[in-house]
């Protein structure tokens, strides 16, 4: 598929998901939500097809282009297309943009937005990526929202919440979570402050389990290697993931002892927007469905390298109907290595044994808001 093309799609439609990977431990006592978020949408304008970076003095044509929700809508969008039943916060400006992310989450994904709000006079924040290389650049322009927006006084109950931890920085709405019995998972961004204190993640103490990656978890802890970085980590949660890019990812449960590491999964890389959300998004679907510590990290493992082979953040989060089509295109491969196939076995019971029509995720278009036909 050309870039060209592989970004050209219909606008938002709704769409469920094959596989409700939590049918079996549902029950009418359940909370409404599997999944709680909150943070900020972004449009995100993706150009792909360059040849190489923008040079400053020129101009650089892209051959293809799209359009769709980003910023904290890549998770969610993630969770969603795992079959999740997910809620969001967020702010959304009152603008066309605005609009068109509430529509894409809302009628597209089946995201809850019952927790959002639009904010009068207030612009919807905007990132530029480009694609070239397996590399991105990006260019984004925003505004704080009021501070009462978009989080609620309350979040509404669920069986699990994603949070991303601010150094010397609490977010209420965690601890508030978590004492009605909502597990958090939480993931951290780059500390500009330098200080790389743990002490300054204090809501890390409401987590169940937190997800940096081996640069992040190293200085946190001082170790100097990723994996002695997974173990200090959990005198402070119980369950610590540390993701080692090209090498996969290790996971230390404190409660049960129990250590697991899984390879990465070798693929041509060409966007590795929003991989590290749809990595979040694969190993909180495994723990709440129950499963093995090594299976929840090789599915978490699974969705990103499969997310990284198309462009986009959102645009990229694989649905059931991509992870039965690699399960059955790796398995008809000659000469597989029988132990790699035995690592992914877990999936047979899980994805769609007929074939069925691929997940309409490449949904963007170039443009916002055609006019419709009389």
């Amino acid at each position: 598929m050309t870039a060209s093309n592989a970004l050209a799609g219909e606008g938002p439609h709704h769409c469920e998901a094959q596989v409700d990977p939590l049918s079996a431990l549902r029950t009418p006592a359940d909370p409404p939500w599997d999944v709680y978020l909150t943070g900020t949408v972004f449009l995100d304008i993706i150009f792909t097809g360059l040849d190489s970076a923008p040079v400053r003095g020129t101009e650089s044509w892209a051959r293809g282009m799209g359009s769709s929700p980003g910023g904290v809508a890549n998770m969610a969008t993630a969770l969603a297309r795992l079959g999740l039943r997910t809620s969001l916060a967020a702010a959304f400006g009152d603008d066309h943009y605005g609009e068109y992310c509430w529509d894409a989450l809302e009628q597209g994904e089946g995201i809850d937005l019952a927790p959002s709000r639009t904010v009068p006079g207030w612009h919807s924040p905007v990132t530029v990526s480009m694609a070239y290389e397996g590399e991105r650049t990006m260019v984004s322009h925003g505004h704080e929202p009021p501070p009462e927006e978009p989080a609620p006084d309350s979040p509404p109950p669920a069986r699990a919440a994603v949070a991303s931890l601010t150094p010397g920085k609490r977010a209420p709405w965690i601890a508030q979570a978590a004492s009605r019995g909502t597990r958090v998972f939480a993931d951290v961004g780059w500390d500009d402050t330098g200080a790389w204190d743990l002490a300054g993640l204090a809501d890390l103490e409401h987590c169940v389990a937190f997800l940096p990656n081996a640069e992040e978890a190293m200085r946190y802890t001082r170790a100097d290697c990723p994996r002695a970085a997974a173990h200090a980590l959990t005198e402070h949660v119980p369950l610590a993931v540390v993701t080692l890019g090209a090498d996969g990812a290790y996971a230390v449960d404190r409660d049960t002892g129990e250590s697991a590491e899984v390879p990465a999964i070798a693929v041509e890389a060409l966007d590795p927007t929003g991989a590290g959300d749809v990595f979040v998004a694969g190993f909180v679907t495994g723990t709440l469905a129950g499963w093995p510590l090594a299976d929840r990290l090789a599915f978490a493992g699974l969705t990103a390298a499969l997310s990284v082979q198309e462009f986009g953040g959102s645009l990229s989060a694989p649905g059931w109907s991509e992870i039965a089509a690699w399960w059955r295109r790796v398995q008809s491969v000659e000469g597989q290595d029988p132990e790699a196939l035995r690592r992914y076995a877990f999936l047979e019971g899980l994805i769609p044994r007929e074939e069925t029509t691929p997940w309409p995720l490449r949904r963007a278009v170039p443009t916002i808001g055609f006019r419709r036909s009389a």
